[in-house]
Formats: C-alpha cells, sequence, structure tokens
C-alpha cells in the first residue's frame, strides 16, 4: 500500500463529552484510508480516546469554551496524533502508578497508563499540554 507523506488532518473540538463522536470518526477513517490492521486500530482508538478525555476533563476542566485540538500526521510509515489542551498542564513524570496495591480499586488514573502501552511511542510537552501518540504502520 502506497501513502502519501505529509497527509495530515485536524479536529477542533469544544471540551464536552459528545466531542468524543468526532474523534471516534477521525480514527475510523484513518482505519479505512491507510487499511489498518483491526489490532492497530483498536489501539488507536483506545489510546487516542483516552488521550482526549484526558484533554477534556483534566486539561481543560471540562471547560466548553476551551478548545481540544486534535491533529494526525502521516511520516515514515507512522501516524502520529497529538492531543492539544488549554489547560494548565501537569507534572506526567510524577504520576502514581495504577497497579500500585493502593490504586488498583481506584476508579481512574489508568489514561496515560493505557496510552503508553497502546501506542509504539508516547510523548509529552509543552507541561502535558500536548501528548503525541505515534503508531507504526506495518504493510
Amino acid at each position: 500500500m502506497m501513502y502519501v507523506e505529509g497527509d495530515t488532518q485536524t479536529l477542533e473540538l469544544n471540551s464536552q463529552p459528545d466531542s468524543l463522536g468526532a474523534v471516534e470518526r477521525m480514527i475510523d477513517e484513518v482505519r479505512t484510508k491507510y487499511n489498518i490492521s483491526e489490532d492497530t486500530f483498536g489501539n488507536m482508538l483506545v489510546a487516542i480516546t483516552e488521550a482526549v478525555t484526558n484533554a477534556i476533563y483534566h486539561g481543560n476542566g471540562g471547560d466548553a469554551s476551551k478548545k481540544v485540538h486534535v491533529k494526525y500526521a502521516l511520516s515514515n510509515h507512522h501516524l502520529s496524533f497529538t492531543i492539544t489542551d488549554q489547560g494548565p498542564g501537569f507534572d506526567f513524570y510524577n504520576l502514581p502508578d495504577p497497579t500500585a496495591p493502593e490504586n488498583i480499586e481506584k476508579e481512574c488514573g489508568r489514561g496515560i497508563f493505557l496510552m503508553k502501552h497502546l501506542t509504539d511511542q508516547l510523548i509529552f510537552s509543552d507541561n502535558g499540554r500536548v501528548v503525541e501518540l505515534n503508531f507504526k504502520l506495518v504493510n
């Protein structure tokens, strides 16, 4: 399959839960466009919706007037999704371990753990306001 280098798309979303539908549609379009395997698609869907959910609720505090930007770009057989929020950021180096016994029963705190395990590369920047999720495309 031939990929078009530099192919990109960006969504601007309001910080509200129904914005996730637009993200899911974008990921589905990417799956079709690049003939992505079911496994990679599943990983992308979970990791990216988790990142956008974090941006909406934790980054922007659920403030519908604040925006979340979701961009994907294709380069060198990798798909990169970048999610940016308008929040204050966070210390991504000092997060509680969701697998620690004291955290197992907690309802939240697993999102970044999941993203790390479902992507080929996860990069935080701008004090945690920007997260980049990278996925290798295999022919």
